[in-house]
């Protein structure tokens, strides 16, 4: 059996640590190493990685490239621009895939080759009621839009596939997106736009392990908002119409949503971190907006 050639397209910034553990796992995929690439993208981290990326040079078919900050979305770019991989496998430098997570990749690969492939994040820090709710925001956003698994309409660029040509036949990600923030959305939906498909595939796995306190939690969701506006604003560009938002039921189920099984205070603890999240994604979306005119 041909297996077909992957390159695994890592963004880096300012987080040594995880990008070492992230290159340590690839290291035990269970993958023919000359089936697959690594090509890790520092987007100018002010600490050189070079020390951190050379041990896994004997491991690994990697590339490292060094360029100034200009986001994950252009760095992405930047790693697909020299990838040799029939199939570009994105995932952030905070996460772990598991062992077979090319394999699973590979096989549906073999039966839709034209489509985009988006798997599953798990929460690696449980503990973490901050990584916890917002892991769980994220999996609600999965149910809703990828009920049909065959026909995905929501995706994340911490563990998305693609087939290369297709990618570069869209543009790739909007570099003008500079935050982690509503980037995966657009190409989401430019994806779509073109009549291509996405597959979710919750048995691709991979670990995230984004430590989040009060703080960074706050920021990470008005930034959310910040790319939301975006988002929405280029979107109705693409469809010549006016922003549109989801239905105020989607946000208020959000609120309510217990999926996770949480009891008690837990849940109670969850949920107030949700309706927590939403309002720093709404000031994050009025605060662009008014920004932008």
């Amino acid at each position: 059996m041909n297996l077909p050639f992957f390159t695994i397209v890592i963004p880096t910034y300012r987080r040594p640590k995880l990008l070492a553990a992230c290159l340590e796992s690839l290291t035990r995929l269970d993958y023919p190493r000359p089936c697959f690439e690594v090509v890790v993208v520092d987007d100018g981290s002010e600490t050189p990685l070079g020390d951190i990326v050379s041990p896994f040079h004997a491991h690994l078919n990697l590339v490292f490239i060094e360029r100034p900050h200009a986001g994950p979305a252009s760095a992405r770019n930047y790693g697909a621009a020299v990838a040799k991989g029939q199939y570009l496998a994105f995932i952030d430098d905070d996460c772990t895939p598991a062992g077979n997570w090319l394999q699973v990749l590979s096989t549906r690969f073999s039966d839709s080759p034209d489509c985009a492939i988006v798997g599953r994040a798990i929460n690696a820090l449980e503990k973490n009621s901050y990584s916890s709710a917002s892991q769980m925001i994220v999996d609600y956003f999965y149910r809703c839009f990828n009920g049909d698994p065959s026909n995905a309409q929501f995706l994340t660029s911490n563990n998305l596939a693609v087939p290369s040509r297709l990618f570069h036949s869209i543009g790739g990600f909007d570099a003008s997106f500079r935050l982690a923030a509503a980037e995966d959305r657009d190409i989401c939906d430019r994806w779509l736009h073109h009549g291509y498909k996405i597959i979710y595939v919750p048995e691709a796995l991979v670990y995230h392990a984004h430590a989040l306190t009060c703080c960074s939690f706050w920021k990470q969701h008005f930034n959310y908002g910040r790319g939301a506006f975006s988002f929405h604003r280029r979107r109705a560009q693409r469809r010549r119409g006016v922003i549109r938002a989801e239905s105020p039921w989607f946000y208020c189920n959000l609120l309510f949503d217990n999926r996770s099984g949480a009891q008690g205070g837990s849940a109670v603890l969850f949920a107030l971190l949700r309706a927590v999240s939403q309002i720093a994604n709404t000031a994050g979306f009025c605060w662009e907006a008014v920004q932008r005119r």
